[in-house]
Order: structure tokens, then sequence, then C-alpha cells
């Protein structure tokens, strides 16, 4: 076939996907099986072959993606539960003063966006917004927006959340890389759309704490130290990076292969490096804390609730991927690529821009730009560390524009007192800034690796 033909192909299957989320509601881990089997029947695979394939994908992404992000989502759970988000931010807001509490809440948010979903983060921190708000007399965007630029960089930027590690198994980056230049480049984005932002909208728009808001009284020493806080949430980070310079070093012929740098990639790949985690966040913040064993057991349990569709909808963008590759259509799409002037960081960027303003959720932005931009990539002889700028340039795209048809517009419009206008002055213009500077960041150092 040609290729024209085939990138048709291609171009009516996000239609179709869309069309499947938009207009008919469907389930969005539905709806990309539906457009994977699309995809082959219409490039001319035989019917089995398609069911092989899609089979194929579901396997070899869940294989890696269930794991780890059922064992972080027990991870934060206990983290949650255990008073440890409140800790951290109360820690830092109280060291940094409220002068500059807007710098406190969006290192908080940075922190516990790593672990914690984002929802679950901005619930649990948001009585700190409303009381510094009330005690200084200033717009609650001035503390709010800080907060959500830290929970919406590391829930877009920075493993062991969802959406990167997803894409990252996608498109086979190291977890190592996308952490180091999650950091590198997430900070800045963040203190940009956080602090900066804050300070410039929250003197046009006056929002003051509900009537109903009552600050907690729960006392500092019931929750946990927050040093003991930061180097739990920091152990999967430092074990996974470790196991990442480490086989660099190996490659390289630096250190000699053997017994000890063996041990070293094996607890720092992520499935033992979260297992370790997640094992120290139950002793210390749980048992050693006072909670039952069948507790922490209904903790675990209810963790993996809500990681569950995360996981499908992953395991369906692999398949898409794999038909994709099966079907020729990556290798056709790569060739004209590479003959192209878009950059494959702009190209992904825009994949998951488009999926993300149309549609609304960002995980399926992201798993959908991956599972077209995986083939595409084999036209470029990539290092490691570029397929993991490819993954940030992804988690940008697929934050810009957040606006009616995503529940975050909503959830922040709501626990903030913003009607839409507002919510699209604050919060829409807030995410935009996360995704044009991060894919500025992102182009910038692609140059240089």
């Amino acid at each position: 076939m040609s290729g024209i033909f085939l990138a048709l192909v291609v171009v009516a299957a996000v239609v179709l996907l869309l069309l499947l989320v938009l207009r008919l509601k469907i389930n969005a881990f539905i709806a990309l099986i539906i457009t994977a089997m699309f995809v082959g029947i219409a490039s001319g695979l035989p019917f089995q072959t398609v069911l092989d394939s899609i089979q194929k994908g579901m396997g070899g992404t869940l294989g890696f993606v269930a794991t780890v992000v059922g064992l972080g989502a027990i991870f934060g759970q206990m983290l949650e539960s255990s008073g440890g988000a409140e800790a951290l931010a109360r820690y830092l807001v109280k060291k940094f003063g409220q002068k500059k509490a807007p710098y406190a809440m969006v290192l908080s948010g940075f922190f516990i966006g790593i672990p914690v979903f984002f929802d679950v983060g901005f619930i649990i921190l948001i009585p700190i917004v409303y009381a510094l708000a009330r005690d200084t007399k200033l717009s609650l965007l001035y503390y709010g927006i800080p907060l959500l630029a830290g929970l919406a960089v590391t829930h877009s930027f920075i493993p062991p959340t969802p959406g990167p590690v997803a894409v990252a198994e996608i498109i086979s980056a190291q977890l190592g890389y996308v952490i180091l230049f999650g950091f590198l480049l997430g900070i800045p984005v963040a203190i940009l759309a956080g602090p900066v932002f804050g300070r410039y909208i929250s003197k046009k728009i006056m929002v003051s704490p509900p009537d109903f808001f009552e600050e907690a009284n729960t006392s500092e020493e019931k929750l946990p130290p927050f040093g003991q806080i930061i180097w739990i949430i920091l152990i999967p980070l430092i074990l996974i990076l470790l196991a990442t310079i480490t086989n660099v070093m190996v490659t390289r012929e630096v250190i000699e292969k053997g017994v000890f740098p063996d041990l070293l990639m094996f607890i720092g790949h992520p499935f033992s490096a979260l297992i370790i985690a997640t094992l120290v966040a139950i002793y210390f913040l749980g048992l050693r804390r006072g909670f039952k064993k069948k507790e922490i057991l209904d903790l675990s349990t209810k963790a993996l609730g809500p990681a569950g569709i995360i996981i499908l909808v992953t395991g369906a963008g692999g398949a898409l991927k794999e038909v994709l590759v099966d079907s020729g259509i990556g290798d056709v799409l790569a060739g004209a690529l590479a003959k192209s002037a878009w950059p494959p960081v702009l190209l992904a960027w825009a994949l998951a821009a488009l999926v993300r303003i149309t549609q609304g959720s960002a995980t399926v932005a992201m798993i959908t730009a991956a599972g077209i931009m995986a083939p595409l990539l084999v036209a470029f002889d990539l290092s490691e560390m570029h397929r993991a700028l490819i993954v940030l340039a992804i988690s940008s795209g697929a934050t810009i524009l957040s606006h009616v048809n995503d529940s975050g517009f909503w959830l922040v419009g709501k626990y903030l007192g913003l009607d839409e206008k507002q919510t699209l002055q604050s919060w829409t213009v807030m995410e935009t800034i996360i995704a044009v500077s991060g894919l500025a960041l992102t182009l910038l150092v692609s140059f240089f690796v």
C-alpha cells in the first residue's frame, strides 16, 4: 500500500478515537482497542494477526506498567493516609514563612505529586491554601496556583506517576533518565507556572476562602517527621537513578561487569526500587505509627482501584503501538518523518497536545501520542537521553489548555470557588504555561544530548 494511504489510516484512527470518546462517550480503554482493530484491518493485516498484535501489545506493555503503577499507588496511599503529605506542606510553609509561602506550596506539590495522584494531593493540601489566604487576606490563587503547578508538573514529568511510566514503557525510554530530566526541567517549569504566574493572576482575580472552611487542628506531633517523608519519597528515585548510572558505566566499560554492579542494577530496577520503598512506607508510616495490619491491607486494596483504569488504558495504548508496528504503518511514517523538518520532540508534543485539547484526558493524550510515536522513532538513532526527552515532550503536550472537557478543570474551579471564566483565566493558563515552557526547555536540551 502507498505511504499516503497508510498515513490517512493513522489520521482516520485518531479521528475515530476522538469520536468514540467524545461523541459516543465510550470508555477510553474500549475506544483504544477498537481503534487498534481499525488500524490493523484498514492496513490489510489478516484478522487473526490483528488480534495477535493486540494481545502481544497489551501483554508486553502491562508486564512492566501494571507492576510499577500498582506498587506506586500503594506507596502513595501510605503517604496520604499517614498524614505525610500534610506534614511536608506544613513544614515547608513554616520554614519559608508567609511571604515566601508560594514557593513552599510549589515545592509541596512537587514532592507530594510524585507518589500521590494529582486530585488526591490537591484535596489533601487545599486546607493549607485556605488557611494561608485567610491569614494574609490575599487571593486563594496566590497560594493555590503554585500548589497546582507543583502537583501538575510532577504528575506529568516524574515517575512513578502513571503517565510518564506508561509513555516511557511504550517508547522504550529508561525511567532513570526520565526522572533526571523530569527534575531538571520540571523545577523551573513549576516555578514559572506557579509562584511567578500565581503572583500575577492573584492580583487580577480575588478569591476568598469558603465560608465553611475551618482549619484542622491536627497536632504536628501526630504527623510524620518532615525528614522521614522526604527520604521515603526519594528512596525509589535515588535507587532508579543509581541503577541507570551504573548501567551507563558498565556499558561504556568505565567499570567492569560483576556481582556488585549487577546488584545495584537489580535493586535499582523500578520493580525492586518500588517494592523497597513501599515496604519502608508500610513499616515507618503504617506499622510504626499504630496502623493495624488489617488497616494496611485495606488501604493497599483501596489504592489499586484508581490505578486499574490507568493500567488498562496504558495496555490499550501498547496494543495500538503494536498494531502500528506490525502493519508497517510505523515504518512508512518514520521514513516520512526522517525527511521532514519536524524534530521528533516537537512532533511528539504536537500529537499529545492535539488529543489533549480535543478530548480532555491527559493520560489518554499521553498514551495515544506515545503509541503513534513509538514506531516512528526507529527512523532516528536516538540516545537513551533523547528518548527520555521525548517522554517529557509528550507529557508537556498532554498538559496544555485544560478546559471544560477535563475533570481537573471542574475540580479546581470547585475547590477554589472560581466560575468558568476565572478557571480559564487561571488554571487553564497555568496548564498551558507548563506545556509551552516544558516544550521550550525540552527542545533546548535536545540540541545538546
